[in-house]
Formats: structure tokens, sequence, C-alpha cells
């Protein structure tokens, strides 16, 4: 993807290399047309990312229906960002673990837990970024759910938690985290996986919170939240991602994701927030 809107050097300044974000994209096995299109969500996520307007230059890359398992591709990454399915159906096929029905709902094959131990090492080793989105967040086996929480200080519990479709008037939470930079209260329908459990963490900053509009949904709470992990790296969590046409609704919502992304890599969020035009249709 070709590269704008990057800022002039300073004359005498050698650039920095590029950053590199890795986009998971799970396969479409959930949801009806236009919801749970996890591709075309990633793909213009990425064609923003390279359109951000950050300092430094943007490179990206889209994989769909693969676990990130790939060792060359997750060395080269400076942060991954997932957004699938979860462990729920067996039908389906988990972004990161194995379907609930697949397991003792305790732990995982030698397999999966050979390919998780060597992630986690690799997110630690190198603080890869990490950001993780909706659906990708319902983990029912015990040692998942213990990854997760560990990887993004907070976890969405199946059946305890809750992800109702309604009208959610999403509210940035007062702060001056670099991801909320321009970041303006929007209103959409929206499936929001909200109630999380989030035990007390004080490398946590939660960032939007989302009250719906019946009552019966709930009173509202963090739906997004910035982590800095005691490895050094940095993580995002946002429960939003279900219906497609939000991404081109909302300028509001696509400035938040890509201030998450760039946030999480490192790359210094612009002052006035990332680029939030409108991508082309993947």
């Amino acid at each position: 993807m070709a590269v704008a809107f990057l800022l002039p050097m300073p004359a005498g300044t050698a650039p920095l290399p590029p950053v590199r974000i890795l986009l998971f994209a799970g396969p479409k096995q959930h949801g009806a047309p236009g919801r749970h299109e996890y591709e075309k969500d990633l793909r213009e996520l990425a064609w923003l990312l390279e359109h951000s307007g950050a300092a430094r230059e943007v490179k990206t890359q889209v994989v769909v229906g693969e676990k990130p398992r790939d060792r060359a591709m997750l060395e080269a990454a400076d942060a991954i960002v997932i957004d699938g399915n979860g462990d729920w159906l067996k039908r389906e096929t988990g972004a990161i673990f194995q379907q609930y029905a697949e397991t003792d709902g305790l732990g995982y094959n030698a397999e999966t837990s050979a390919a998780l131990k060597d992630f986690d090492a690799l997110l630690k080793r190198r603080k890869t970024g990490l950001v993780v989105y909706h659906y990708t967040m319902f983990v029912d086996n015990r040692a998942g759910r213990l990854y997760l929480n560990d990887w993004l200080g907070g976890v969405w519990i199946p059946y305890v938690s809750h992800n109702p479709v309604d009208t959610w008037a999403i509210r940035p939470i007062p702060g001056k985290h670099p991801i909320l930079r321009g970041v303006k209260p929007w209103t959409p329908r929206e499936e929001m996986y909200a109630r999380y459990f989030l035990p007390d963490n004080p490398r946590r900053t939660p960032l939007l919170t989302a009250r719906p509009s019946q009552a019966a949904n709930g009173t509202g709470g963090p739906v997004a939240w910035a982590y800095e992990r005691p490895d050094g790296g940095r993580s995002v969590v946002w429960g939003g991602n279900d219906f497609h046409d939000n991404m081109h609704l909302y300028p509001q919502q696509r400035r938040f994701l890509v201030n998450g992304i760039l946030w999480a890599a490192g790359v210094e969020v612009p002052r006035g927030g990332a680029n939030d035009q409108m991508p082309p249709e993947f």
C-alpha cells in the first residue's frame, strides 16, 4: 500500500525505520452479511494506518483465516492486531485458541500449548504491541483466559459479561491518554462487548465508556482500555467492531482505532489524532 501524509523530518535527521503492523483477520464464519466482517474491517484499518499522518512510515500486512503462529512474520511486527472468532462454536475457527468444545475446558492440546507458549514469549521478549477486538475476547477455556488477562489486563467472561445489540452512547473517559487525541463521542448501533472482568490494575487505563439506550442492557461501563504490560509492551482492547458499516459511518471510530494501534506499536499519535478520512471499500 502507498504511504502518504508523512510529516517532514528536520534537516540532517535520519528517518526512523518503518513501523510494521501485522493484522490477523478471522475467517468469515459468524454473523449475517455486514457483521463480523473481519477481513474488510482490518483491510480498511491497514489503509488508514498507512495514511494516518504519523511521523513514521507505517507498513501493514493483513493475514486472513490464520492464527498468529508464523514465527518469522511475528518477529518482524511492532504490533499485532487480532479480530476474529472466539472459542464458542466448534464449527468455527478461533482467532487465537482452540474451540472450547475441543478441549477439557482447562487447557489445550500439546501443539496449541506450545504455540501459545512461543507467542507469549515473543510478545514479552520483543515488547510487541497487541490489539484485540470484539468476539476475539470470547474465551471460555481457563488457560486461554489466563493468557488474555496476562496480555491485556482484563477479560470478557462468557455468560457473566454481556454483548447486547443496542444503540450505544460512546464517550471518551476524561484524561490525557494519547489514544484519545481528537476522539469525540459517537452513538452507533453495535453489538458491544461490555461488563468485562477488570481486576484492579494500575497499568490499565480505561479509554471509552458506553451506555446502551435500553435499561435492560445495563448502565454503561468501560468498553475499551489501554494496558502497559509489565514486560514493557502495550495492549489495547475494544469491545465494538461488529457492524462493518460503522467503519464508514463514524470517523470518530476510525480515529480511535488507528490511534490505538499506533500507540500499541510505540508510535507517537499525532497531536490532533490520526487522519480519519474515509477508506476505500475492500
